[in-house]
């Protein structure tokens, strides 16, 4: 994974399109889901977090372009929106049946995207204590890759839940979390947006409108201002 070009190439010159209406909250998810007692996170359980941490920096990792997933807040990102709405799905259609459809079907399981976070964790890490004796976290970067390789391929038993359907749903999210607004808590630094070239959600470029050619010189900014980290960093102290 993390030698393969082609996955930040395509940031770079694509983008995503991040799903509008994301709204943070930090709330677990029902029927047991919410955070772990001993975990600093919004979601994730310490172990849980580490495996994201480790794994969206084989997906997109660090290098002369700029910072990797993980660097760039990508885990924090991912934590915060499993931890809200979208992790509980409560803006999609969640009623069975449930069949086994195929891919141009669209979503078609029972469980959350906070429930197949923890689901399919708990199944990776399980796997590579079996097959390495280690946690997903604590493999070198071939022993990941090749653990990543056999998610995307569908080659790993994660039980009821497809492992393609896991490995897919965590790549949507790292690109999610690395071109979305930092207002997000991902995109720190305006990592992913330096990539591709865009400054960020200004209110007017009245002025700029005849400058064709010419550089874009204004810094980058967030729907929360030039220091989003910062006003993050503070959210809990309002009102």
């Amino acid at each position: 994974m993390g030698h393969d070009p082609a996955r930040r190439e395509f940031l770079r010159l694509l983008g995503v399109a991040v799903p509008a209406g994301m709204t943070l909250c930090a709330c677990g998810g029902p029927g047991g889901s919410g955070v772990h007692a001993a975990s600093p996170n919004a979601f994730l359980a310490t172990e849980e977090m580490d495996f994201i941490r480790a794994a969206v920096a084989r997906l997109i990792p660090a290098d002369a372009l700029g910072p990797g997933a993980d660097q760039a807040g990508v885990p924090t990102f991912i934590d915060l929106q499993l931890a809200g709405p979208y992790g509980r799905a409560e803006r999609w259609y969640m009623q069975g049946p449930w069949p086994s459809g195929v891919d141009s079907q669209g979503y078609q399981l029972r469980y959350t995207p906070a429930q197949v976070y923890r689901h399919a964790i708990a199944g990776i890490d399980a796997y590579c204590r079996k097959q390495y004796q280690q946690p997903f976290a604590k493999l070198g970067a071939g022993q990941q890759d090749a653990v990543l390789h056999a998610l995307e391929d569908g080659k790993m038993d994660l039980g009821d839940l497809p492992s393609k359907t896991f490995f897919n749903l965590l790549w949507q999210n790292t690109q999610e979390g690395y071109l979305a607004d930092p207002a997000y808590g991902g995109n720190r630094d305006f990592a992913g947006w330096k990539l591709i070239g865009f400054p960020g959600p200004r209110y007017n470029y009245v002025r700029e409108i005849g400058q064709f050619g010419q550089p874009y010189q204004q810094p980058f900014v967030s729907l929360i201002g030039r220091a989003p980290t910062a006003a993050l960093a503070h959210a809990g102290d309002v009102g």
